[in-house]
């Protein structure tokens, strides 16, 4: 039993069958879901064909040393950004071998929020090689478990749909 719950498996068997079908493997960068979407996607037996590694750089610090987040983007947009979420999914195509990736950052509460960067913010962005980097904005409701739930659900949906288009 990999206690996941069976939406973020059934999820995250959906984009390894992209993955498949594409012919494309996968980086992940992770802040706020701190792996969670990495341990949905290697739940599943089979996916070391396709997940070549995933970053959790938790820190700003391991953001810039892990994936060459630029300081100043950080500095000018903060850490939980359109702009660095960007960086990141693009940081992780550069650090890795893989075709597609995320890059998702976020505040997952219940502290930390501000009133421009509520608790529940969360960027997403999803790149491929050759192809321009998506990006998702989420203001999430819940608790930290169901805002890092969400925000790996929302993940996985936008990897599929860099992956399949």
């Amino acid at each position: 039993m990999n206690g996941l719950p069976q939406d973020l498996i059934d999820k995250a068997n959906r984009v390894l069958a992209a993955c498949e079908a594409a012919d494309t493997p996968l980086a992940l960068a992770e802040s706020c879901t701190g792996g969670l979407v990495g341990a949905s996607l290697t739940a599943i037996s089979g996916s070391s064909a396709w997940i070549d590694r995933g970053f959790i750089t938790y820190s700003n610090q391991a953001k810039i040393d892990m994936l060459g987040v630029a300081e100043t983007l950080i500095e000018r947009f903060g850490v939980v950004s359109e702009e660095v979420a960007r960086a990141m999914a693009e940081g992780a195509l550069a650090h890795s071998r893989a075709k597609a990736a995320a890059g998702i950052t976020g505040i997952a509460g219940p502290t930390g929020g501000t009133a421009d960067k509520p608790v529940g913010l969360v960027h997403i962005a999803a790149a491929r090689l050759g192809r321009e980097t998506l990006h998702r904005r989420l203001l999430l409701a819940g608790d930290r478990d169901q805002v890092r739930h969400d925000a790996a659900m929302a993940a996985l949906d936008l990897l599929i749909r860099r992956i399949e288009t």
